[in-house]
């Protein structure tokens, strides 16, 4: 299929977007074109756009990491073919993609931010053919909203690997319905989790993870940290489970009080894994650790590799996207990126090309 233009929305400057249309590139050797079918609206998109986060690629570029589409141009062999585009693409060669660890490849390639005008908030893109995810047989699921697996659901994953959580153990996400968070929620119980404590200000989206993965939640809203303590040392009681160690805890917010909050709740064996981004700075006292015998841990992204288990989580069912998804036209992005700065929507928002 010949592709001569990509129509595009792109970030002229933080706070401004165009619509415009760019000559397609020639291809590198490796290289394919990805018709795009959805890009999710990520909070690192409104990141870049609100609050003047830098791109390593400045603008103008198309932002939107969290991409599926159908490969049209290229390797012969992927022609045709439904994928997934990782957000996260690393160079596959260097010590640190050897070490397993690829997510955090310095050299690595991000859709939406150091790939130049090729982010997924377009018609198409040209990324690198080797790493991406291949569908197959998706049942009645909309390719469109694979395309929040891209980040929203494999960052959760690759929290939970980094976090070594395994079948019996107890966890507390907070941020638990939010975008990522929701995913977050029942990637724990979808690998095994005894228990999953759901901690957020949402109380509607809060109450609705209790089916999907939250076995309790809490309202932080007007508690003190000793109110959230005393709550979750109620419901270890009545369930016959230690409050004071061993529970592993996911920051998805980002936000200065989320971090508080995840730092106070850290005890005796715990893991604390920082999967949300935030700009402020949080103190604490580090000889906790020690005291704790406790881990602060940092996730980034998600390894391709990853990419095909989570795909088969949300396929069968342990991961549920649908309630959680909502499709628009790519020509509301401007207002899509309003009402997701100013908290207006439910569900994370998928926005599908209409440049015709």
């Amino acid at each position: 299929m010949l592709v001569e233009f990509i129509d595009t929305w792109q970030m002229t400057e933080p706070g401004r977007l165009a619509r415009t249309r760019v000559p397609m590139p020639e291809l590198a050797p490796g290289e394919v074109v990805v018709e795009i079918r959805g890009c999710g609206v990520c909070h690192t998109d409104l990141s870049y756009f609100y609050l003047g986060v830098p791109t390593v690629q400045k603008p103008p570029l198309s932002l939107g990491h969290e991409i599926a589409g159908v490969v049209v141009a290229g390797d012969a062999a992927l022609a045709g073919r439904e994928v997934i585009v990782p957000a996260v693409i690393p160079c596959g060669e260097c010590e640190i993609c050897k070490a397993g660890r690829g997510n955090r490849c310095l050299a690595q390639k991000m859709p939406g931010n150091s790939m130049g005008i090729h982010g997924g908030f377009a018609s198409h893109i040209v990324v690198p053919g080797r790493f991406l995810c291949v569908v197959g047989e998706r049942g009645a699921i909309p390719l469109e909203h694979l395309a929040v697996v891209a980040d929203a659901v494999t960052t959760p994953y690759q929290a939970a690997v980094r976090a070594g959580l395994v079948p019996g153990d107890r966890v507390i996400v907070i941020g638990a319905a939010g975008g990522v968070g929701s995913f977050m929620t029942q990637t724990a119980k979808a690998m095994g989790a005894r228990a999953v404590i759901g901690i957020d200000l949402n109380e509607a989206k809060l109450k609705r993870m209790e089916g999907f993965g939250a076995d309790f939640t809490i309202n932080p809203k007007g508690l003190s940290t000793k109110d959230v303590k005393e709550a979750i040392k109620g419901f270890c009681k009545a369930h016959g489970l230690p409050a004071n160690f061993g529970w592993k805890i996911f920051e998805v917010t980002g936000s200065r009080p989320g971090q508080e909050l995840a730092l106070a709740l850290l005890s005796f064996l715990g893991t604390l894994v920082v999967v949300g981004y935030g700009t402020e700075e949080t103190s604490y006292m580090l000889s906790r650790l020690m005291a704790f015998d406790a881990q602060i841990i940092g996730t980034w992204g998600c390894t391709p590799d990853k990419y095909a288990d989570v795909l088969a989580m949300c396929l069968d069912g342990r991961i549920r996207l649908e309630p959680f998804v909502e499709v628009q036209p790519m020509s509301r992005i401007a207002q899509v990126f309003d009402d997701a700065h100013h908290g207006r929507l439910d569900r994370r928002v998928v926005l599908t090309p209409d440049f015709d």
